[in-house]
């Protein structure tokens, strides 16, 4: 549960303090900056849409009427190559220009590690330049993965039907605040065979619910002059899964195929005074970062059952692959 609230605390600090201040971006102008933070902040809301939607189950077998177990989860989705930077386009700007004279080139995005790209603004005659450094990403301060973790319960409700739960209760420190919740249920299609009892395999379907809510709050961080700064995030994430698994008394082994869907909106917010480059200004609430991830995934994992306690480990194949690791308390 710590490295989640861990992980969301680095996707805002991210965004705010980087390896350049973050007033450099509001010396564009907003739409540029509105423009840039969007691409770079994209990639990391994206790993937390998947990383938070994992786990939802560690074997076909749904649990009989009044059977339950709790475990604790955690995540770990390494970043891809793909995701550590994107293509800066000027065209696409109104002010920023490269300052090698470039028309595009890669930078890095919030997972990334390029560093020392060097930009400028300028007013309409030229008269007056800006000139700061693009910032870098986690990859450039040697994190190399988005983490989650959290607690779930399922039980056994109906012949055949568990109902799942995942919670973390609000967590709060002067400058974070972070919660989280989903619900889930799971069908066990081979129950319903008259040879349930003596068939090798289990096949059910699992539908998920995420979601996370969290703020940042850095009103004293001295950023940027202003007040009431905060960032508002809320992330909302649906998973569908067929899942097989084998019915054996000790070590079993169970794979999924599904889709995910999910969108994260993060809203920033309070008054933030540009005292620098050719667009000083004072803006309210500047923007929201929307993000929208979606695509197939699949995975293979095994369990071990020993008593009252089990374990499980399995691998996602998905736009974020990612590793889970339960540890688990159940009856039955």
């Amino acid at each position: 549960m710590k490295q989640l609230f861990l992980s969301f605390a680095m996707l805002c600090t991210t965004l705010v303090i980087g390896q350049a201040n973050i007033n450099d971006i509001f010396a564009a102008g907003v739409n540029d900056a509105e423009r840039f933070t969007n691409d770079y902040m994209n990639p990391v809301s994206e790993g937390m849409i998947y990383s938070i939607s994992n786990g939802w189950y560690n074997s076909a077998s749904a649990k009989p009427l009044g059977g339950f177990e709790i475990s604790i989860i955690g995540n770990v989705s390494p970043f891809k190559d793909e995701k550590k930077s994107f293509v800066l386009n000027t065209s696409d700007y109104e002010n920023i220009k490269f300052a090698d004279g470039s028309d595009s080139k890669l930078v890095s995005s919030a997972l990334g590690d390029l560093e020392g790209i060097g930009v400028y603004v300028e007013d309409e005659d030229g008269l007056f330049r800006q000139n700061f450094t693009l910032p870098s990403g986690l990859s450039a301060e040697g994190v190399n993965f988005v983490p989650s973790a959290f607690l779930q319960a399922s039980v056994g409700v109906i012949k055949g039907t568990e109902i799942k739960a995942r919670f973390l209760p609000k967590i709060s420190t002067d400058e974070v605040a972070v919660g989280f919740y989903g619900l889930g249920i799971q069908h066990e299609f081979t129950s319903l065979l008259p040879v349930d009892k003596i068939w090798p395999v289990a096949i059910s379907g699992v539908i998920g619910y995420t979601h996370l809510n969290g703020s940042y709050d850095f009103s004293d961080t001295d950023i940027i002059a202003g007040e009431n700064q905060k960032i508002e995030t809320r992330v909302n994430t649906w998973n569908f899964q067929a899942i097989v698994s084998t019915k054996l008394p000790v070590i079993n082994f169970y794979g999924g195929i599904g889709y995910l869907t999910g969108k994260s909106k993060t809203d920033i917010l309070g008054t933030y005074i540009v005292q620098e480059g050719p667009f000083q200004q004072t803006i309210e609430d500047p923007f929201s970062l929307n993000t929208d991830a979606s695509g197939v995934t699949a995975n293979i994992g095994t369990k071990l059952k020993l008593g009252f306690f089990r374990l499980n480990a399995d691998y996602t194949i998905a736009e974020f692959n990612s590793f889970s690791v339960g540890l688990n308390f159940g009856f039955r």
